[in-house]
């Protein structure tokens, strides 16, 4: 089985953040991953469809009812986790096609226990000035998706 790129989004909170990233997803190729809970009622979320425009149809969005669902779909694969105190440089990783993304909730991150589970060696951060606390989840996941793409020299892009 060939895998694509795969960003996890792990109990997001914002329905605009996630819209954007769906829009992203879709124009990238790369598969959309959620973890339950979501911050919003259902994938019909007005807020979550007007920052998503017409590009829901076009992204290939799963939702994990857990965690360890999501683990467990993933059991093959490297997950590389962004997050704001990162071992190395987003650009520092060598990502491949099957690599994955997880990016924690916009107001929590991620819990302990994943990055433990994933380990300090697979958690990466993007620069940012050291008087700030975080980038935009969108933002974010937008940065690190066109480097794995770059690397992967735009294949499938026009």
């Amino acid at each position: 089985m060939k895998h694509k790129v795969a960003v996890i989004l792990h109990e997001p909170d914002i329905p605009q953040n996630t819209g954007n990233i769906i829009r992203l997803c879709a124009n990238t190729g790369v598969e959309l991953h959620l973890v339950k809970p979501l911050g919003w009622g259902s994938m019909n979320d007005t807020k979550l469809r007007r920052a998503g425009l017409d590009y829901h149809e076009y992204a290939n969005i799963v939702i994990h009812e857990n965690w360890e669902d999501c683990r467990n779909y993933f059991a093959s694969r490297t997950i590389w986790v962004i997050e704001t105190d990162g071992v190395h440089y987003y650009h520092q990783v060598e990502y491949s096609s099957d690599t994955v993304l997880l990016f924690g909730s916009e107001t929590r991150g991620l819990p302990q226990s994943i990055l433990d589970e994933i380990g300090r060696d697979k958690v990466v951060r993007l620069p940012m000035q050291p008087t700030q606390r975080s980038l935009n989840l969108s933002n974010s996941v937008a940065i690190a998706v066109y480097e794995v793409w770059r690397q992967l020299a735009f294949v499938g892009g026009v």
